[in-house]
């Protein structure tokens, strides 16, 4: 009875009916989200297995002909090709397996061989198994490239192993990953195949645990170069951004001082920012990338947990003592970048608060002289309107003159003279008053 009850209410709340689900509007991204935290899961690698990796950078580019040429591999082993869009693809092709994985701006291709080596490590690897002719059209350039082996063997940290004539007796990196339940060596140097070598020994591991240390190994290789792949471009440009430094600095003096031109400041001042902005942008995403993959390298490292071998320094040891100088050159760049376009901006702005003060200065100079010349105009006009006023009175008595000359002829009897004589003031006034009345109705229109 209870567990009915406890039935009934799940069902009335809707925690058991899965139709219910598909009545509630579904977010678009809801299945891409869950299937994302199993995506390029580990591998599965039983011992002993040989491996070989390749990471390709594209640059987010090259996506048909990475889709073509997997496509051409599996065309050969007739297998199915992979989709276009699929960002990840795992294949069996019977000697070797092969995984892929589309990166933002690089690809892997691990090719595995699981069996027992057939010669001394190193002579013979996965990608020997692989068609040639089809490897050499890969497309991308190659950026990481490196040959794994893992065996098994009783794991004694005090045992020592004559490994470095498998490394052409190159100085070697060593550590005991996972508690000591394995033993790695490596000297991160490329050998005469131009590939790198990672040799691990492996005690007790399930091949679920082989596969989770081989695919750290290989992406912390990768991350490691992709983390020092702004080096060089810093490198570059620090000593640009030096020599900006001090025309910016001569810049700024020269401001201060009063001693060039503001026309040929802005000039220097512009030419400086459009190199700054020129390096921002070849270099903004670089470092940021720089950044993320450092990141990425040290979670890596921790995940290894390793454990010192007497006489070799370890993965991490060695790593972050190489990486990581190099990267902090590139946040250096990153920081000088930007506190140099910071100063060129305050310079900038300084520039312009002179020249303004300039233009405000030659603009009051032209407002007083424009007030300068309406006064002369206005006092011109005032004379013209006097002096119009005096002709439209002229003519007015001529008018009037006119027409008393006319008055004699129906009989009317006047002093002449004194007519005139009279008439004369009476004009000039009306004409006064009529000029004046004109002139403000003009000057209330305009306002």
């Amino acid at each position: 009875m209870i567990n009915k009850f406890i039935s009934n209410e799940l069902h009335e709340h809707g925690l058991l009916a899965s139709s219910s689900l598909s009545k509630i509007a579904t977010h678009p991204l809801r299945d891409r989200l869950y299937n994302e935290l199993h995506n390029r899961p580990f591998p599965s690698i039983t011992t002993p297995a040989q491996l070989t990796h390749i990471a390709i950078q594209h640059q987010g580019s090259l996506n048909q002909q990475e889709h073509e040429f997997i496509s051409a591999l599996c065309d050969r082993f007739q297998v199915n090709s992979p989709a276009k869009s699929i960002p990840c693809f795992y294949q069996d092709f019977g000697l070797f397996s092969l995984r892929w994985e589309r990166h933002l701006e690089y690809s892997t291709y691990t090719f595995i061989r699981q069996a027992p080596l057939t010669d001394a490590p190193f002579i013979k690897n996965a990608i020997d198994y692989v068609p040639s002719n089809w490897l050499e059209t890969m497309p991308g350039q190659v950026l990481a490239a490196v040959h794994l082996i893992i065996e098994s063997e009783n794991i004694d940290k005090a045992k020592t192993h004559n490994v470095e004539k498998y490394f052409d007796h190159m100085s070697l990196i060593a550590s005991a990953p996972i508690h000591s339940q394995a033993k790695v060596w490596s000297s991160f140097k490329l050998h005469q195949d131009g590939f790198g070598r990672f040799l691990i020994y492996q005690q007790d591991l399930s091949a679920a645990q082989s596969g989770r240390l081989v695919q750290q190994l290989l992406q912390l290789d990768t991350y490691r170069l992709m983390a020092t792949l702004g080096l060089p471009l810093a490198q570059a440009i620090n000593s640009e951004l030096n020599q900006l430094d001090l025309q910016l600095q001569q810049v700024t003096t020269y401001i201060a001082l009063g001693t060039k031109s503001d026309r040929e400041l802005l000039t220097q001042v512009s030419n400086i920012a459009a190199k700054v902005e020129d390096y921002r942008s070849q270099s903004t995403y670089r470092f940021s990338a720089t950044n993320a993959y450092y990141d990425v390298a040290l979670q890596r490292m921790e995940e290894l947990k390793e454990e010192e071998i007497s006489g070799y320094m370890t993965l991490q040891e060695f790593l972050m003592r190489r990486i990581t100088p190099a990267v902090k050159t590139c946040q250096t760049a990153s920081n000088h970048l930007e506190d140099i376009s910071r100063r060129v901006t305050r310079a900038g702005d300084l520039l312009h608060t002179r020249v303004d003060m300039v233009l405000q200065e030659q603009n009051q100079i032209l407002l007083k002289s424009m007030n300068h010349r309406a006064h002369i105009q206005m006092r011109l006009q005032q004379t013209v309107e006097g002096l119009s006023v005096a002709a439209i009175s002229y003519y007015g008595i001529q008018l009037f003159e006119t027409i008393l000359t006319s008055l004699p002829s129906f009989g009317i009897e006047y002093n002449h003279e004194l007519v005139s004589g009279v008439a004369v003031p009476i004009v000039v006034v009306i004409v006064f008053i009529g000029t004046r009345l004109i002139h403000k109705r003009l000057l209330k229109e305009l306002k």
